[in-house]
């Protein structure tokens, strides 16, 4: 029995007549993410980096060579607002991790790159990354993780499409 049974326990007592299943999914969800992003903040901010900043190099790092993208495509992948964005540029453009160049498609635009110690930085991290992520994962059988995953994706779509 989890601390959500727990809740789920008092207001089946308190309110029967409310189906709370969904607050449970719910509940358990939103408990598992800040339980995964402290486990996973472990390995970032031993870095020097927060989640923000993992995010934006990460992006930066598996878009391929040349490993730049438009502030706008930027935006797309992490989910953030334009000021948050510049913000995040800003800081990381200070520690040497991104630089900004004319965007050679578009001569009016701009492209975020990775310096090369922005991608040195981002290519050590993240094999720590998965490794501590697998290791967050392990209570789950391949077949258990695989059937979430796809469980998930089809919550998550609805939401996306």
């Amino acid at each position: 029995m989890d601390q959500v049974d727990r809740i789920l326990d008092q207001w089946r007592r308190e309110r029967p007549d409310l189906d709370v299943a969904p607050m449970g999914t719910i509940g358990r969800l939103k408990r598992l993410s800040a339980h995964l992003g402290l486990g996973m903040d472990k390995v970032i901010t031993t870095h020097g980096l927060n989640a923000a900043s993992f995010d934006m190099l990460a992006t930066l790092r598996r878009s391929g060579p040349p490993y730049a993208l438009s502030p706008s495509a930027l935006m797309e992948w992490t989910m953030v607002t334009s000021g948050t964005m510049t913000n995040r540029i800003d800081r990381l453009e200070m520690a040497g991790l991104v630089g900004r160049a004319r965007d050679p498609d578009d001569g009016r635009g701009s492209v975020v790159g990775l310096t090369a110690e922005g991608f040195a930085l981002i290519d050590r991290i993240v094999g720590e990354h998965v490794a501590n992520q697998q290791h967050l994962t392990e209570v789950l059988s391949e077949t258990e993780r695989s059937q979430l995953d796809r469980l998930l994706g089809k919550w998550l779509t609805a939401f996306e499409e």
